[in-house]
């Protein structure tokens, strides 16, 4: 009886561990631009992002990464609060516009939310730079909505046309630390929304695969909603996810309109629509395999070592989610 339990109890802490294939934290998110310094200048001088490093880098191990042979690329680190993300310019092979007709329907679509401390001051300074509105105007999301009532929220977007958002939480929702009597106006980030098409096969793989947590779910809908996504008619069923630390996930799932067009077919990191999703790992080598094992679609050639630590990781492989979106596993 002794040796039986000793060995439930092994077995339950056996089970206990993490994997080291699963994820760690969201590190940052990497947005392509096609003129660094503007874009450094955007959100720095705008967003009050601060600049932390910048590197340029080329050869096999960036073209086996990413994808794209022939790349040389210029990356800004910059940081908001806690958080980070990375701007990359391809001096070469530079790749095409975002979609003028792009829509937040669109399985292209991916944001950031950026929270502020005062929604009026915030969108007051947006249009003090002539900021590009992608929303009607700054949304407060109905009380009857449980889980988003009294959120506030507006869509714009940078000098390449991504699409960024500001969020303000009401005292009793969002992280703890947004509510910390803050000093500042931008706080940092919350969270990176993606659309995807089926909410259950994105939750196989961010969940499943990569090990993520769900921490929370709601419906959206209403003409708040449809004036925050520009989206005439707009039924959201949305889903957070949630590693161990960084930002959150968050899908989209049109439930209407459900007209919303594919990831555009041949994408390549140097195309400005493309985001990157960048996750740390304890094993880069453990977690690409399990991904490869899962039936993930691979776009590096395989887990690719770099001889230096200028890009911030030594090993590292980059994956297309179900519906396209890029994700990049590093350690």
């Amino acid at each position: 009886m002794l040796r039986r339990s000793l060995l439930l109890i092994i077995a339950s802490c056996a089970f206990a561990v993490e994997p080291r294939s699963a994820v760690r934290a969201l590190d940052s998110v990497r947005i392509t631009v096609s003129d660094l310094d503007r874009a450094v200048e955007f959100y720095s001088g705008v967003l009050t992002f601060r600049k932390i490093g910048e590197y340029e880098t080329h050869g096999a191990e960036l073209e086996h990464l990413e994808g794209v042979f022939g790349a040389r690329v210029r990356t800004a680190r910059m940081r908001l609060g806690e958080e980070t993300i990375e701007l990359t310019e391809y001096l070469a092979p530079q790749g095409r516009p975002n979609p003028l007709d792009a829509r937040s329907n669109d399985r292209g679509f991916q944001h950031i939310a950026i929270i502020v401390s005062d929604m009026d001051k915030a969108y007051a300074r947006l249009r003090q730079f002539k900021v590009k509105h992608a929303s009607t105007g700054p949304q407060r999301l109905p009380d009857w909505n449980k889980n988003a009532g009294g959120i506030q929220a507006f869509y714009f977007r940078d000098p390449d046309g991504h699409a960024l958002e500001i969020l303000a939480f009401p005292p009793n929702k969002g992280a703890a630390k947004w509510h910390r009597a803050p000093d500042a106006l931008f706080l940092g980030i919350d969270h990176t929304a993606i659309v995807v098409e089926d909410t259950d096969r994105s939750l196989r793989f961010y969940r499943d695969t990569l090990g993520m947590q769900v921490a929370g779910a709601s419906e959206n809908y209403g003409v708040e909603q449809e004036r925050l996504n520009n989206v005439f008619g707009a039924r959201l069923r949305i889903t957070a996810l949630r590693a161990a630390s960084g930002p959150g996930v968050e899908f989209l799932e049109y439930l209407a309109p459900a007209d919303g067009r594919p990831y555009p077919a041949g994408s390549q990191a140097n195309d400005l629509w493309h985001w990157q999703t960048r996750f740390s790992a304890a094993s880069a080598e453990e977690s690409c395999s399990h991904l490869r094992n899962s039936g993930a679609r691979f776009v590096s050639s395989g887990t690719v070592e770099f001889p230096d630590s200028k890009p911030g990781f030594r090993k590292s492989c980059i994956v297309r989610d179900p519906d396209g979106h890029a994700v990049q596993i590093a350690e």
